[in-house]
């Protein structure tokens, strides 16, 4: 049996991979893009991928393969109806950092709601120590308890930031952009209502043809100038120049990003002229990192292999 770990480092070099060797010969490439990925492919029984795309062209000369194990829940890079037609099986692997995720989710709208970077730079700057008072409150902030917090996606990872934003004294409503959430924990609206009602709106929905572009400029004009938009699902969900026309104009108050449209960020992308970090934080599609998530992921992995070897569908996307 040959495996190829197609992006190894995508999981991070301080986590140890070594757990597939029991399942046969392993290649391990560090980082792999289109151009390469048929000739590496070629020789494989089983493939682990992350973003390399896994379609016709890429597997075409691929005869053995009979498993594509993603290093990720989403399988946007996978051509399913191919691989279907050759009876190659795809496997992702689901909730593995739901708890990271949510944590990130939390962390952003705190961070924004408090002008943390405000303050933290006021100490720091020295103007702290010049002045006479014990204390600065200068930029206005906010507490989470009364506030109303808006989810679009209440899967797994919706549904946690439910609960942590619940245990704050948030107020949940939430809008299914599929129609087809059975959730009833929560209150479920409309979209305009939810755009209007929410003081924080965070956004944990699969990237569709439902989703793309859903908070665009006629979303941002709906939605409250006090408002905190959180984008941690994917980066074309938010139309990237109506996000910044939102911001320069004040028609939302912040807005914290773990996704972008183009990763990793584009130069000419207009959020990188923001730099008030109370207005607009970004960090590099990293909330579903934390150590103990990669270790869940790269186990995950394993145990969908060994389901596939023993004849058992274990996550199954096709």
């Amino acid at each position: 049996m040959k495996l190829v770990v197609l992006e190894r480092d995508s999981v991070g070099t301080d986590i140890d991979v070594s757990c597939y060797e029991k399942f046969g010969e392993v290649t391990y490439y560090p980082n792999t893009v289109a151009a390469n990925t048929a000739e590496r492919v070629k020789d494989a029984d089983i493939v682990i991928v992350n973003k390399a795309p896994m379609n016709e062209d890429t597997l075409k000369d691929a005869p053995n393969v009979k498993l594509i194990c993603l290093f990720a829940t989403g399988y946007d890079n996978v051509d399913l109806d191919y691989c279907k037609s050759r009876g190659i099986r795809v496997a992702n692997v689901v909730n593995y950092c739901t708890p990271a995720v949510a944590q990130h989710t939390l962390l952003l709208a705190m961070v924004l709601s408090e002008k943390l970077a405000y303050y933290d730079d006021y100490v720091k700057s020295g103007t702290y120590s010049a002045q006479e008072r014990f204390s600065n409150f200068d930029r206005a902030f906010t507490e989470l308890e009364g506030k109303t917090w808006g989810i679009v996606g209440m899967g797994s990872i919706g549904r946690k930031v439910a609960s942590l934003a619940s245990a704050f004294g948030c107020k949940i409503i939430f809008y299914s952009a599929s129609g087809k959430s059975t959730c009833t924990e929560y209150e479920r609206v409309e979209f305009d209502t939810l755009l209007q009602e929410s003081d924080i709106l965070s956004l944990h929905c699969p990237l569709s043809d439902r989703t793309r572009n859903l908070i665009n400029k006629e979303a941002f004009a709906k939605m409250k100038n006090t408002a905190v938009l959180v984008n941690v699902a994917r980066g074309p969900v938010v139309n990237t120049q109506d996000l910044y026309d939102a911001l320069m104009e004040g028609q939302i108050a912040a807005a914290g990003l773990d996704v972008l449209e183009k990763e990793p960020m584009a130069k000419d992308n207009p959020l990188a002229g923001i730099q008030d970090s109370t207005k607009l934080i970004i960090t590099p599609h990293m909330s579903w990192a934390s150590t103990e998530s990669r270790i869940r992921l790269v186990e995950e992995v394993a145990k969908n292999i060994e389901a596939f070897l023993a004849g058992t569908d274990r996550n199954i996307v096709n």
